[in-house]
């Protein structure tokens, strides 16, 4: 795929050979044949994925999936193929070459029972748990990061410039450059154990989210089929295998599906899946098509096969010991602060070199005895630590953990920061139907004979009512149960058999279920199993819409309970029944007859035809899913001369068909999805459905949810997307307005379907794009997986939501994919984040990755005005008037690491505010995490009023101590006459003190600012609020004046550090500048919410 213009308009996509390649397994039908005798069942395996990558903290180590999307892979399949070699290097494989019937001798196993559980608790013993060994710690450069990620080098170069310029630099030495070396050595290994313990507390959440998904798989152990968690399987357990499962082993297959195929592109970079077999196909053990190999997903069919190697014994897991290494790039948040850093160093280091310049040009020179070397490198220094906000990646680490203890709390499961980063940003959200808006508890509510509606209930009772009647087996209801029975892949659980239909426990997927306990209702499925055996099968998959299972008569008994006597008399024991069941819009056009009201087979004619569609058009416009169940009885002879089975079938179900009867199913709506869709929608997020069902049922649906908030007369259809440039929607460009209510009709409306949407020229995709509410029905993966780029080639942020198989492309080309826990292996794998419970938590989840940049962007605002501006100022006067450095540097390094760093670290605690979920998303490409609003707050704000008031109370308490400021003013060091230099020293360090005080207690009043961007602190209380409050500010306050204290009036510390006591009106001066500040900011928000597009509201940050 590339992006292109046309006529200067927005990128379009081209759609090349490659994009389908990922894709080839849902273009091609693919078959089930059972291969042994032993009818053994095939069920889901609920895998779960748990492997994180602690790179990053958050993301997965491995990512199983590649469907060949997104990047070039070419460079790391190198890495892997050498890692393959270096991994089979030596390794005696046999497993592949000998016999299925020798696998089993060997691991003393059987394919009827399995293992015995103890014999599987020895093998645990011998072999071990079946789980990776962990990468390599590398704890020399994992403490070696400790120290010097973040700012750690500059603190440690400042310190080591500082000790220099004591000794021997320092003539005499000053003590107070000791200290502030000595202090900067503890900041460097505070930071150290700071960033440990966060690694601590990090690597404790991401292992409680690792076991919220355990990996489970299904075995036969004792002759039954369990569940079991994947590290305990040992070698010899024989393992259940299901399409979308993953291979939490090395498997010898020994019984699989002709249409069972396996995603190898982790270990070989291929996107095709590749076939199974039973029997060996190549020599070579990574190549032959007989071996599972463990971390490969089944993207088809189902089979059975034999744990040969665990754990480290696997290719994958020799490849692993090999290739673990993380590699990882930045995300956009790590780019977001390198950017602010690259600033803020850039500011830095032109300060330093306008320092040194004037140092050197004219200080030297014309006042040698102002500034000598020492005192230059001490002032370079404390420029370089008072611009660098050493206390950012703490707050960037906190913020991270909190935000994935919190995602943890509501189920959801983060695997990288991109999630979260990107859940912020997210303006387009396309979301599956069932399963995710619905319950995914399905059930028969009507079926339909000819053109005869009734319940389940009442098909019961007719059925039973004509068999007393007539005293006949064989009827219409009898035709209908059996079809519902024999054409379906669910299967009850042998263990609940005791319980009530209702209760017992279905292997298989929602439809099946609910039309297997429907025919369960009828009557006994597991005797219509008897009465015929399966030959051949053709698994439902999304791009034919309908399964396919053919039977040959085991018992003659069988006939009278499927078909009419008219048939029954005249079926051949060779004869093959074929029995199909699938989408109604699909499969009725194949129908030549249909089984009527008293069991018989008539013509299908016009007129009936239209009554049925009639029928299946009307539950579908209340939201119901239609299955249409058929027939047909195939000859033997072709059959048995056919060398190739399916292509014989698939032909005969073109056409020729008896239509047995319909079904309609009800998957209701979760109660939570209306208030989940109109929140979304307030956060100007605009959710569009996505489902292959029909476009009546996913219309009806979208109504119930809210995805649809127009009367049916309202909402369009492609008809209303013109292939021409100028158009109704084509011209206007869509105003998100988060604020419109459901029931606005001027939302625009359109229903689409996949066929329609092949047919999409570009222009069209440019008006469909700007539609309010879209529900795209009938698609297939290829059509998801476009609808996916259609909207980021038009610069949204798309996230997309699936369970199935199919839906893995589309989850892994969108900016985030969401996956449900109850989904498939391979949905899982490809997703970004994992909603373990309800789709409900996705509302948690965006307001949680909005908070995390919005409090990110308040510790940078906090940081800036007295760590960085207030202090760089008492330099430059020093430099460029010579007025005395009214700001020591000592107190410059306990601001920067010691005051402001606590308050910094507990914004990341900040709870969302009322209205992050009334914002429009955030643009990536333009709202930056620092730009010129928050420069213009920091600075030009907060900033200047802090300074002035710190230089104002400085230089008012040296003019009433006797020192005018005129008498300081391109002085250069001079003391005045009236005065001694001890006095002058004295009350030096005292104005120093009171700027140092003057900044700590306006910080406070900040940070009760800086908490809300928008909202007034009464509207977002820090205390007696539940909902607002953050009473870790009240810590950071106190350990800020404690520090203050500290360092200002003990006596032993003020004699080295040239500190003081500070009057007592200088602690509430600030404070009364400070309550200024918070008005100040008060006023300004008031007037962003008064005149949300004024002049202020567009320089607001």
């Amino acid at each position: 795929m590339e992006q292109f213009e046309i006529d200067g308009q927005k990128p379009g996509v081209r759609w090349h050979t490659t994009d389908e390649e990922a894709l080839e397994t849902s273009r091609n039908p693919v078959t089930h044949t059972q291969t042994t005798s032993s009818q053994l069942s095939i069920h889901s395996a609920n895998s779960r994925r748990g492997s994180m990558d602690p790179g990053t903290m958050l993301p997965i180590q491995y990512r199983t999936v590649s469907f060949n999307i997104d990047e070039s892979k070419e460079k790391g399949l190198a890495d892997v193929n050498r890692a393959k070699d270096s991994a089979t290097a030596g390794m005696s494989l046999e497993w592949h070459v000998i016999s299925p019937e020798e696998v089993l001798s060997r691991l003393s196993t059987s394919i009827f029972k399995g293992l015995s559980e103890e014999e599987v608790n020895f093998r645990l013993v011998d072999h071990g748990r079946n789980i990776p060994s962990p990468p390599p710690t590398h704890l020399f450069k994992q403490i070696f990061g400790y120290f010097f990620k973040g700012f750690g080098s500059i603190l440690l170069l400042g310190s080591i410039l500082v000790f220099i310029c004591w000794k021997p630099l320092g003539e005499p030495p000053t003590q107070a450059n000791l200290a502030l070396a000595i202090v900067l050595l503890a900041v460097f290994f505070i930071q150290a154990a700071f960033n440990a313990w966060q690694d601590w507390s990090s690597s404790k959440v991401m292992a409680s989210i690792t076991n919220m998904m355990p990996e489970d798989c299904l075995l036969l152990r004792d002759g039954a089929q369990v569940t079991a968690v994947a590290s305990g399987i040992v070698p010899g357990d024989l393992l259940l295998i299901k399409a979308g499962n993953k291979l939490p082993a090395d498997v010898r297959f020994v019984e699989i599906s002709s249409d069972a195929k396996f995603d190898r592109s982790i270990l070989t970079g291929e996107s095709l899946p590749l076939s199974g077999t039973v029997n060996s196909t190549d020599d070579n053990y990574l190549e032959t098509k007989c071996i599972g190999m463990q971390g490969t997903h089944c993207v088809s069919g189902s089979g059975l096969g034999v744990v040969v190697a665990t754990g480290d014994k696997t290719v994958f897991g020799r490849i692993a010991k090999l290739t673990n290494e993380p590699k990882t790039g930045m995300t956009t948040l790590e780019k977001e602060i390198l950017r602010f850093v690259i600033i803020i160093v850039s500011i830095m280091l032109t300060a330093i070199v306008l320092v040194i310049i004037l140092w050197a040009g004219w200080l030297r020179r014309d006042h040698p005895s102002w500034i000598n070397v020492p005192t230059l490198i001490v002032d370079c220094v404390s420029v370089a630590i008072a611009f660098i906000p050493e206390g950012l990646p703490i707050a960037l680490t906190a913020s991270l953990t909190i935000t994935a203890n919190l995602m943890r709390k509501n189920k959801v499961l983060c695997k990288s920061l991109k999630t979260v980063e990107t859940l912020g940003a997210v303006s387009v959200i396309c979301s599956d139907k069932t399963g995710t808006l619905t319950k995914n508890e399905m059930s028969v509510t009507e079926c339909s004979i000819g053109t005869k509606k009734m319940t389940p209930q009442s098909a019961r009772e007719e059925m039973i009512k004509i068999r007393h009647d007539h005293n006949i087996s064989t009827n219409a209801v009898d035709q209908l149960r059996a079809i519902a029975g024999l054409c379906n892949s669910g299967e009850f659980d042998a263990a609940t058999n005791n319980l009530p239909l209702q209760e017992r426990k279905i292997n298989g997927d929602a439809t099946d279920k609910a039309i297997l306990r429907f025919s369960e209702g009828l009557g006994s499925v597991s005797e219509l199993k008897r009465f015929w055996k399966k030959t051949f099968e053709l698994a439902f998959n999304s791009k034919n819409k309908f399964m396919i299972r053919t039977f040959s008569l085991a018992d003659s008994e069988g006939l009278k309970y499927t078909l009419p006597l008219s048939e029954e008399c005249h079926y051949s024991s060779e004869d093959l029944l074929l029995t199909i069941k699938g989408a109604p819009d699909v499969l009725i056009d194949r129908c030549t007859h249909f089984t009527s009201n008293s069991g018989d087979t008539t013509v299908l004619n016009g007129n009936i035809r239209s009554m049925i569609e009639g029928i299946k058009n009307d539950w579908s416009t209340h939201g119901k899913r239609v299955i249409l169940l058929a027939r047909k009885i195939l000859p033997a002879q072709p059959f048995a001369m056919s060398n190739d089975l399916e292509s014989e079938t698939m032909e005969s179900a073109k056409t020729g068909l008896t239509l047995v009867g319909l079904v309609s199913i009800v998957d209701p709506p979760r109660a939570e999805i209306p208030e989940v869709v109109r929140t979304l929608r307030g956060a100007g997020i605009r959710i569009f459905m996505v489902t292959g069902d029909f476009a009546l049922t996913a219309q009806a649906i979208a109504t119930d949810c809210g995805i649809i908030s127009n009367v049916p007369s309202l909402v369009k259809d492609y008809r209303a997307l013109s292939r021409d440039r100028d158009s109704e929607y084509g011209s206007i460009k869509r105003v998100s307005s988060p604020e419109t209510t459901h029931g606005d009709a001027s939302k625009t409306s359109i229903v689409l379907s996949g066929p329609e949407m092949i047919t999409l020229n570009n222009h069209q995709w440019d008006q469909l794009c700007r539609f309010d509410e879209i529900v795209f029905a009938r698609t297939t993966p290829e059509q998801k997986l476009r609808i996916v780029r259609e909207f980021q080639a038009r610069d949204e942020i798309v996230g997309m939501t699936g369970d199935g198989v199919n839906d893995a492309p589309s989850l892994k080309a969108a900016d985030i994919g969401i996956a449900l826990g109850s989904g498939s292996d391979i949905a899982i794998e490809a997703a970004d984040m994992v909603l373990l419970e309800s789709f409900s938590a996705i509302v948690e989840a965006v307001q949680y990755g909005r908070v995390v940049f919005d409090n990110l962007k308040k510790t940078i605002a906090y940081l800036l005005p007295a760590g960085s501006f207030s202090e760089f100022w008492p330099v430059m006067t020093n430099v460029l008037f010579g007025l005395p450095q009214v700001l020591s540097s000592f107190l410059m390094i306990i601001i920067c690491c010691f005051t402001d760093c606590a308050a910094a670290t507990v914004l990341a605690y900040e709870t969302p505010e009322a209205d992050v979920l009334l914002r429009k998303p955030r643009n990536p490409k333009t709202d930056r995490l620092v730009d010129w609003p928050l420069i213009l707050q920091s600075y030009g704000f907060i900033g200047v009023l802090e300074s002035f008031s710190s230089f104002a109370m400085s230089y008012w308490y040296l003019q009433r101590s006797g020192i005018p400021f005129s008498a300081l003013w391109f002085k250069y060091g001079t003391v005045p006459d009236n005065v001694t230099e001890d006095y002058y020293n004295a009350r030096l360090a005292e104005a120093s003190s009171i700027y140092f005080v003057n900044l700590v207690v306006m910080q406070w009043f900040s940070l009760m600012s800086l908490r809300t961007r928008r909202l007034s602190i009464f509207q977002h209380p820090p205390a007696f609020n539940k909902q607002t409050q953050n009473l870790l500010l009240f810590p950071a306050i106190i350990f800020a004046l404690c520090m203050a204290i500290f360092w200002l009036y003990i006596p032993q510390l003020q004699t080295v550090l040239s500190t003081s006591r500070v009057p007592a009106e200088h602690f509430f001066l600030p404070a009364a500048f400070g309550i200024g500040v918070l008005l100040l900011d008060e006023g300004r928000k008031y007037v962003v919410r008064r005149w949300p597009k004024g002049i202020v509201a567009r320089l607001a940050w």
